[in-house]
């Protein structure tokens, strides 16, 4: 005779891809590990730049596009809605990997399906150097001139 399984102890589903399954539970008929959401398509990566809506993120790739006339670079970007189940909890500024599902709305395509941790956050004019400080020469006041 084999043990019952209660619900709560029922495991994530194997969604069919190389994502590891979120250790909370939900009860989001959207995810795709505790609900009934098939996914299928294209997989992609990208960070979480906003979560102001419910049960949505937006995911934001950036891409360099060569422009042969000028022999440079531009940055191009593109921004995804996809939906982000309650069991993910994931925070503004994270790496994710989103894939592609049946439509869930109008603009809503994709669902979060992994964390993949803090995204590496540039910082426009600090220095990376630790010993910058240290080797600044000190502030003058301006009184004093130097002849």
């Amino acid at each position: 005779m084999s043990p019952t399984r209660t619900p709560s102890a029922r495991r994530a589903r194997d969604i069919g891809l190389d994502v590891r399954a979120p250790k909370a539970r939900c009860d989001d008929r959207h995810c795709p590990f505790h609900g009934r959401l098939p996914v299928r398509g294209q997989v992609l990566e990208g960070t979480v730049v906003s979560t102001a809506m419910q049960r949505t993120a937006v995911v934001e790739r950036t891409l360099l596009h060569f422009v042969p006339k000028y022999e440079r670079y531009e940055k191009r970007r593109r921004r995804y809605l996809a939906h982000a189940p309650p069991c993910l909890n994931i925070p503004v500024g994270h790496r994710v990997r989103i894939a592609e599902t049946r439509p869930l709305s109008k603009l809503v395509s994709f669902c979060i399906v992994e964390d993949l941790g803090e995204a590496a956050r540039k910082v426009v004019g600090e220095d990376p150097s630790p010993l910058a400080d240290d080797a600044a020469p000190a502030a003058r006041t301006p009184g004093e001139g130097s002849a």
